[in-house]
This record gives structure tokens, sequence and C-alpha cells, in this order.
């Protein structure tokens, strides 16, 4: 176990006075993986790392993933650039269906070498804790499996992953012409499969349009609710399709994207007290303009959290410092609002703020040493990562000295 000391700067929210604070000149000391003061006397025999008068912040906590797939899809990519959108590219089979063959043929073992590559990188970003989706099985079997494999790395890896059941990503193949058979088959198997394994915290839908319409949606997740899955869903990523206000009537812990959403939306969901996970990366991937209304959405008392939304296709990045960068320059965020809003609102988003999402005396020990002395110097840095440690459980994973 690890104590910090000589930091020059600590920035990170306070759940107490409800405020992102900037203490300088302090030190944290650390017991058996857990904050138990700051500036106190380092009394305890740990092992103390000298953090040079630098910025330490919390670990970040990505909100929205999309880890277990086998390949990416860098053709789309090249695709896009010749003009074709996300959506044309869809309906000629590639988006969401392209990946599905490949996760339903690959073994635990396969997927679980892929995915565990992935979390050593978001790790090395600093990334401590994150949020995993499944959604590239689209059958009960292959939904199950990857599921299991995000359970699986989870034990072996530093990293902690809160995994969400995404089995209405979109209408699998098979079932092209008969929505309604996969609707039915959602609900009627394997969601009280999903449930039954146990392993899923939270079930997501993409409500969009040409994948899940609202009614759809609505029955989906509360179908997920009655077996105790936590609803929470794509929403109005390319048009305004209600999402958000549906989001509000079922009381979700979030909506994602938001790009489209309209004012009464946005009015709902702060109603409500549904946070909005914001994924200015996708916009930035894509090549698009319109970003979701950030400011908007905090003026209306909307919580706000950021994620990367990692994916083989519509986004590979897994830097959340580039995620800041993005939303400071085009969410209208300030630099301490991004820091919050990827940290700990990420953390409120997954129902693990007791003990992640912020730098305070009884939660773990998530935090990242910084060769910067400043957070306004984290969006200005990119897209190089100028972390020199990470800290997981009051443990060192990563070392750059």
């Amino acid at each position: 176990m690890l104590n910090l000391t000589n930091i020059g700067l600590l920035a990170t929210y306070n759940s107490k006075t409800c405020a992102f604070e900037r203490i300088h000149d302090c030190k944290i000391i650390i017991d058996d993986g857990i904050i138990t003061n700051i500036n106190g006397a380092v009394i305890n025999r740990n092992e103390s790392i000298d953090c040079n008068g630098k910025l330490v912040t919390p670990g970040f906590v990505d909100a929205h993933t999309h880890p277990v797939f086998v390949d990416g899809r860098g053709n789309e990519f090249v695709t896009r650039l010749a003009g074709v959108s996300y959506q044309e590219i869809a309906k000629q089979g590639g988006g969401i269906n392209a990946s599905i063959a490949a996760v339903r043929n690959a073994t635990e073992i396969e997927l679980y070498d892929r995915v565990i590559k992935r979390m050593d990188k978001f790790i090395e970003m600093g990334t401590t804790t994150l949020e995993a989706k499944s959604g590239y099985g689209l059958d009960t079997e292959s939904e199950l499996k990857s599921l299991r494999v995000l359970d699986h790395v989870n034990s072996a890896h530093a990293i902690d992953i809160v995994p969400t059941f995404l089995g209405a990503h979109a209408i699998p193949p098979e079932f092209n012409g008969d929505p309604k058979g996969y609707f039915t088959l959602l609900c009627k198997e394997m969601i009280p499969a999903v449930a039954e394994q146990g392993i899923a915290k939270f079930c997501d839908v993409f409500c969009e349009e040409g994948y899940f319409n609202v009614n759809d949606s609505r029955i989906i997740l509360q179908t997920a609710a009655r077996h105790n899955l936590i609803p929470r869903l794509h929403a109005d990523e390319f048009t305004d399709s209600g999402a958000a206000g549906l989001a509000a009537e079922i009381e979700a812990i979030s909506a994602d994207h938001l790009m489209a959403v309209s004012d009464q939306g946005i009015k709902d969901m702060a109603i409500a007290g549904v946070m909005a996970i914001l994924l200015p990366g996708t916009t930035f991937f894509l090549g698009g303009h319109s970003y979701a209304p950030a400011r908007k959405m905090i003026n209306a008392g909307i919580n706000i959290a950021l994620a990367t939304d990692f994916n083989p296709g519509s986004c590979h990045i897994q830097s959340m410092p580039f995620i800041i960068s993005l939303a400071c320059l085009y969410l209208d965020l300030t630099i301490d609002e991004a820091l919050k809003a990827a940290t700990w609102t990420g953390a409120c988003a997954l129902n693990v703020e007791q003990n992640v999402g912020s730098i305070e005396v009884g939660k773990k020990a998530d935090l990242i040493i910084w060769d910067l002395d400043t957070p306004e110097e984290i969006p200005y840095n990119v897209p190089s990562v100028p972390i020199q440690n990470v800290i997981k459980n009051g443990n060192l994973v990563i070392s750059l000295d």
C-alpha cells in the first residue's frame, strides 16, 4: 500500500461540500486500499510516493463503453471518409450487425484475451472504473457469454468493471423483417436469463430510428426493471426520438448521447433527476458537428457525466483526457466541470459513488499522479497523456517513472 506526499495540487469533487475543490500542498494517507486521511501525519509504515509538487486527481470513471468485440471496423472509417453516413453504412450491412458473427463464433478465451488487453490500455490512460456493455452477440447464448467474459476480466484485472446488458442494441440478421420476434425473445428469454446469471447490473436499449422505438424500449426496460436490472438508454443520438422523455418517464439512471435531444426532453430529464452521459468522442469520430447541448442541460439542473463510448465502429477512443479536451472545446464545459463529469458524476451514473469518483476519506484510493501542475494542462496536452502513476485500490498499477 502507498501514501502520497508532496502533492502540489489535489483536484477533486467533494461530496460533502458539493463543490469541486483544489487543495494545495497536501498528502494522502492510505490504509488497506482506502483513503484514511488527507493532510494528516504519515504514521503507518506504508511505502510513500513523492509527487514532486505535481497534480493529483481521482482515477477516471468511464460510464459508457462497448469493449466486448473481436476486431474493429476500420473499413467503415474509410467508408465514412468517402462521404457515407453511419446510418447508411448500417443499412448496407455494416455497423453493429457487422460485429455479430465474430462474437458469436469466438470462444470465451478469445474474447477474454481481447478485452483484457483493452483494459490495459484504459488503465494506462487513467481510467480505474468503467461501465462495459454486451451487445455484439444479440442471441441469448452470445450475450451471456459476453457478460461472463466481462465478469472474468473484472476478477483478473485491476480495473473495476460495471457490466450492462445491451441485447437491445440492434435487430440481428436472422430477425430481419421480424423485429417483433426479436423483441419477444428479448423480453421472454434474454432478460430473464441475464437476470438469472446475475452479472449485469444495468439494462440498456438503443432507442433510435431504425433500432428500437420508444414504445418497444419502454416495454424492454420495464421488463428489465422487474428483473432487478437498472434501466439506462442510448437516447436521441441522431434524431429527437423522444428517448429523453422516456428516460424521465421510467426513471432511468441515465440517458446517453443526446446530441439531438429536444428542449422538452431536457426539461423532462431535469424534473425526473435523470443523469446525462455525454459522448463527444462519438461526434468527433463520426466527423459530426452537432455536439450535445451540455450547457443547456447544466443550466436546467441536469448532472453531466462524460464517457468515451469506446466501440469497434463509431468511436475507437479510450482516452478520457481526450474526452475532457473535447468537452472543453465543443461542449462548453469548464475544466472543473469536465473533471467532475469524468470522475464523480460518472461514478454516480454507475451507482458506485460511495466508493470511487472522488478523493475523500473512506473512499478507495483510485488516483492519478500527473506530470502536470494544474488541471488546465490536461486538455492542453492532448493527445499525449502526461500521466506519471496510476493507483488502484491503493496499489501502484502504472508507473512511468
